[in-house]
């Protein structure tokens, strides 16, 4: 019989009931053992939710995750790792990579007036050169960023005459946004007046923007003397040549670039006001030519390699640098237009959580530099919060630029704190950002939900509205 028990053991200890062992103090677990074995898992749906989500109209697919700022612990979990199409929620990984690659709140942008460094200083000069960060507030005569104020600055440094306009407009290749569903060129050099009437082509925009330059230089008072428009010269980096002493010995390169070979110098600069107002405007309102403008900035030469995938997986690295799953995440645009994206409840919570812990405040406040995120949060300073639309403002604007935003009709008398991101298109709407819970904790959410296109979106927004409610109201 002994050649048995060794079966008899194995279908005991695998498919059968162990009989019971008493332990002596010898073969007693250590207690951090035991511990390591203990599994967690994450919550499902409470009954207050699963009652809001039984009326979701035939195929459509929900998915949910809520997870307590303070405390940490994840509250509500459906599908938390499926791929939604997340529509304008999208605007979420443009804004907070923009917050990052302009270092905060405070950040700006810039544009440049250049010369030629052997002509710098002179009244005449061969060409003048317009360098900008791509981004899409530079005006051109509107405020302290703009075209007419470069000319202002160039003509009190004593620029008279100028050969020929040049624009650096190299930096992004256009041509790769034109499958994209804004349907718009991106061009490097943009101005705030084209966002209601924007260039169809690449050329246009050339077109239009180096005739406002030179009739603001004219206007200021500087005589440009020829009407086509130029290339930038390319940055051709300075080798010296070797040295030697005079016993043929090596000598370190000579530091001073001669002057035909330095880089151009500017002769006029400007700066944009913080990037934090135009988050603002861009995501309140969900503006998706704006969205793909800021995306385009991060696509620009040399940071990137100025096409739109370049753009793409300049917000992808961000979001792996910050710890946000990026399992099944496909971003195809900056705006949340294109069906081809693919944002997962749980990297959408990542994302926030990391945008709660690690502040950009606002500046001029008491909270700026220092305050736990908390503080921050309810002392209403957090720069990536506050540029979300705000539930139940109440204003009713069509373009939806009051700080409610697309939320100003929503929430409407709830008596909530709700700061969260919409997204829409046909089949699709989706709520992400932040809601204050009767308990005062902060608890950061994000709903998808995804059906046929011809799923009524009143219906999925009234069940989103609803879900949030409940959540604030059962935690």
């Amino acid at each position: 019989m002994s050649r048995f028990l060794p079966l008899m053991c194995l279908l005991l200890c695998v498919g059968g009931a162990q009989a019971p062992v008493a332990q002596t103090p010898a073969t007693q677990a250590p207690a951090t053992q035991q511990a390591d074995l203990t599994l967690q898992r994450e919550p499902g749906l409470s009954a207050g939710v699963q009652r809001v989500l039984r009326d979701l109209p035939p195929g459509v697919r929900a998915g949910v995750l809520v997870q307590d700022l303070q405390t940490g612990r994840m509250l509500q979990t459906r599908l938390p790792d499926a791929p939604f199409i997340p529509a304008s929620v999208t605007k979420l990984v443009m804004a907070s990579a923009i917050l990052n690659e302009r270092g905060g709140a405070d950040g700006w942008w810039s544009a440049e007036l250049t010369v030629p460094a052997a002509q710098i200083g002179q009244a005449s000069v061969k060409a003048v050169t317009l360098r900008g960060s791509g981004d899409p507030t530079l005006s051109v005569s509107e405020g302290t960023y703009s075209l007419r104020l470069l000319a202002k600055q160039a003509y009190a440094r004593g620029l008279r005459v100028v050969g020929q306009v040049r624009l650096d407009d190299a930096r992004l290749d256009s041509g790769t946004w034109k499958d994209a569903p804004i349907e718009l060129p991106m061009t490097a050099l943009r101005l705030a007046e084209w966002h209601d009437a924007p260039p169809p082509s690449a050329e246009s925009a050339r077109s239009r923007l180096s005739a406002a330059l030179i009739l603001e230089l004219r206007r200021a008072g500087i005589r440009v003397s020829s009407e086509d428009v130029g290339e930038a010269a390319p940055f051709k980096p300075y080798l010296p040549p070797p040295r030697t002493d005079e016993q043929g010995r090596p000598l370190p390169p000579d530091p001073v670039v001669p002057v035909d070979r330095r880089p151009e110098q500017a002769v006029a600069s400007v700066r944009s006001a913080p990037v934090a107002k135009f988050l603002a405007a861009t995501l309140r309102p969900s503006d998706n030519l704006n969205a793909e403008e800021l995306l385009g900035t991060l696509a620009l030469r040399p940071a990137a390699n100025g096409t739109l995938s370049g753009g793409l997986a300049r917000e992808r690295a961000y979001l792996g640098r910050i710890g946000v799953d990026l399992s099944g995440v496909v971003l195809a645009d900056g705006s949340g237009l294109s069906r081809e994206d693919r944002l997962t409840p749980r990297a959408l919570v990542d994302l926030l959580r990391v945008m709660y812990d690690l502040p950009y405040p606002l500046s001029g406040t008491p909270a700026e530099g220092s305050g736990f995120p908390d503080q921050v949060y309810r002392q209403r300073q957090n720069a990536f919060i506050e540029a979300l639309p705000q539930g139940g403002t109440g204003e009713n604007v069509p373009a939806h630029d009051g700080r409610g935003g697309t939320l100003a009709r929503r929430f409407l008398g709830a008596g909530l704190d709700v700061r969260a991101k919409t997204g829409t298109l046909p089949g699709v709407s989706s709520l992400a950002g932040y809601v204050t819970a009767k308990s005062g904790h902060t608890l950061a959410f994000a709903l998808m939900m995804n059906g046929p296109l011809d799923t009524p979106i009143l219906t999925l927004r009234a069940l989103l509205d609803k879900t949030v409610e409940v959540l604030a109201a059962e935690n």
